[in-house]
């Protein structure tokens, strides 16, 4: 069995830093919410792509995303520790899938996600609580953004974002 290895030794390491949100998550307070924010940060990145191109890098982020939380959970040996924020920032890009960037765009989908990644409305909470590895770590959060992605469009067609 490998030796459970102290955040100090993780942090130092590229996969498990990309798996703290480039450290975010490892604030004292709130890690779930301080690790939504580089998902901020790549959406403004990539929002000069076109929609399939974005959709390609959200499915990239996600689906490394099951490798990096698993390698993290393992090597941490707790599943889904609240410092693993890999799957926040992948939920928070879903949530901005074909969505025109604005600051109140970004807004609205920051706070959807978190709303839904903290509520865990059914079948989030299930999927939460029965799936396990990289894959049960991820599966709640890109369930979230999705989620979120279904109101922002709501909120897009009823001319609630601005279009610029």
């Amino acid at each position: 069995m490998a030796r459970k290895q102290s955040i100090r030794e993780l942090v130092k390491q590229p996969i498990h830093f990309l798996s703290f949100g480039f450290g975010s998550g490892l604030a004292p307070k709130a890690p779930g919410t301080f690790g939504t924010l580089p998902g901020i940060v790549l959406v403004w990145l990539f929002a000069s792509l076109d929609v399939a191109a974005y959709i390609g890098v959200v499915a990239f982020v996600t689906i490394i995303g099951v490798y990096l939380c698993g390698a993290t959970a393992k090597a941490m040996g707790e599943h889904d520790s609240s410092h693993i924020v890999w799957d926040e920032i992948a939920g928070y890009m879903i949530a901005m899938i074909a969505i025109p960037v604005s600051w109140q765009a970004l807004l609205l989908a920051f706070v959807l996600f978190r709303i839904f990644d903290i509520l865990k409305p059914w079948p989030i909470r299930w999927l939460d609580k029965h799936v396990d590895g990289g894959f049960g770590i991820m599966i709640d959060d890109v369930l979230a953004g999705f989620f979120a992605l279904v109101l922002m469009h709501i909120a897009l067609a009823l001319g609630w974002i601005p279009l610029y």
